[in-house]
C-alpha cells in the first residue's frame, strides 16, 4: 500500500518563498508507485492541504490529519520542507515526535541547536572545530563598537542568529557600517552575531542518512559575483557553484571528514548541509543547515545529482529512513 506523505513548506521567515519552491519539488519528484503525496502550507495564519485544484482544506493540528472528500486523512510520514521557523528550529520536530508521526528531519535539540549559529559553534569549538573570532549581541544590548572591532576586527559579517542566511546578514568594511548593518539584523531576529570576515575558498558540503548510512556527498565551492554568498547569489544566479569543489585532495579529504564528524557528534538524522571557509588549508565552519534548499538549482540536489542519487532517490531514501525509525 502507499505511504500517505505530508510534505510541509511555508514557514514562518522571510524564506517562506523558496520553502514553497522547495516543497513543489518534492511533490512532484516523489515516486507515484511508492507514495501519495500531499502539501501542506503551514504560515503564521493557518495551516491547510492544498488539493488539486489548490483548494484549501485545514488541517487538525490536535492529530495533523484533514478531512478530504468526507474521509480523514491521516498521514504515514511527513517530509519538512520548511526553511527557518518552524521546520528549522526544532518547534516542527518536538510537535511531530509528541505526536508520534514520523518526520524526515533531525530531532528537535538537534534542530534548536544548529538554528542558533552562536550556540553551535561554542558545541563545536569544543569538539576542536575550528570557527572565526565572533561576538554576540542581543537587542536591547549596549553596542560598544571598539570591543566588536577589536574581538572580530574589519571587515566582519554582522548576521541574525536564529535565521537562514540569506536574510538579516552584511558584510562591515567600515565602523561607520555597523549600525546599519545591526539594524538589518535586528530585522530577522533578536539575536545577532558578529563575525570576523575569513578570506579563502567557502565551500558546502552535504552530509545524509541514504539507504541506512551516513553518507557525504560531492563538495561544492561557491564563487560569488557579489561580496559574499547573499540571496541574489544563491537564488538570481549570482554566483558559481563548482561541483566537484576546486580543491586539493588534502582539503577534499579535511572538509568531508569533519562535515561528517559534525553529523555524527551532533546525532544528526534526515539532512545537513554544512558552509566552511578554508583558510590556508583547514576549513572553519561557518554553519550548518538542516533544511536545505531542494529546488533543482539548490546546492543539495545539484551533489546528489553528481553523486549519482536522483531527485527521488534523494526524497524517497529521507522518507524510508524517516519510517524505519524506532519510537
Amino acid at each position: 500500500m502507499k505511504k500517505k506523505i505530508a510534505i510541509v513548506m511555508g514557514g514562518f521567515s522571510s524564506e517562506y518563498g523558496i520553502s514553497m519552491q522547495s516543497g513543489q519539488v518534492v511533490y512532484e519528484s516523489l515516486d507515484r508507485n511508492r507514495y501519495e503525496p500531499y502539501r501542506v502550507v503551514i504560515s503564521k495564519d493557518k495551516w491547510v492541504l492544498l488539493d488539486d485544484k489548490e483548494a484549501e482544506i485545514p488541517i487538525d493540528r490536535h492529530d495533523f490529519s484533514a478531512v478530504l472528500s468526507g474521509d480523514t486523512l491521516h498521514f504515514d510520514c511527513v517530509f519538512n520542507a520548511i526553511h527557518g521557523s518552524p521546520g528549522e528550529d526544532g518547534m516542527l520536530q518536538a510537535y511531530f515526535e509528541l505526536l508520534e508521526m514520523p518526520h524526515t528531519s533531525c530531532g528537535y535539540y538537534q534542530a534548536a541547536l544548529t538554528f542558533n549559529k552562536r550556540d553551535l559553534l561554542r558545541v563545536l569549538k569544543a569538539y576542536g572545530i575550528p570557527c572565526a573570532p565572533s561576538y554576540s549581541l542581543d537587542m536591547g544590548q549596549e553596542v560598544r563598537e571598539a570591543e566588536i572591532i577589536s574581538t572580530v576586527g574589519l571587515p566582519c559579517f554582522v548576521k541574525a542568529n536564529r535565521a537562514g542566511s540569506s536574510f538579516g546578514i552584511s558584510l562591515v568594511r567600515k565602523a561607520e557600517e555597523l549600525g546599519r548593518a545591526l539594524e538589518v539584523a535586528f530585522k530577522e531576529d533578536q539575536q545577532v552575531l558578529i563575525e570576523k570576515a575569513l578570506e579563502g575558498t567557502e565551500v558546502s558540503v552535504g552530509v545524509i542518512r541514504y539507504q541506512g548510512k551516513t553518507t557525504v556527498l560531492p563538495i561544492t565551492e561557491i564563487v560569488s559575483e557579489n561580496d559574499f554568498f547573499d540571496y541574489a547569489a544563491k537564488y538570481e544566479g549570482k554566483s558559481q557553484e563548482i561541483t566537484p569543489a576546486r580543491i586539493k585532495a588534502e582539503v577534499h579529504r579535511k572538509v568531508a571528514d569533519m562535515a561528517e564528524f559534525i553529523y555524527d557528534v551532533l546525532k544528526m538524522e534526515g539532512y545537513s548541509r554544512s558552509e566552511f571557509i578554508v583558510v590556508d588549508g583547514i576549513p572553519h565552519l561557518l554553519e550548518m543547515n538542516t533544511t536545505p534548499g531542494l529546488t533543482r538549482a539548490s546546492i543539495l540536489p545539484q551533489q546528489a545529482r553528481e553523486a549519482g542519487i536522483s531527485m527521488p532517490e534523494l526524497f524517497g531514501s529521507a522518507i524510508e529512513e524517516a519510517l524505519g525509525k524506532k519510537p
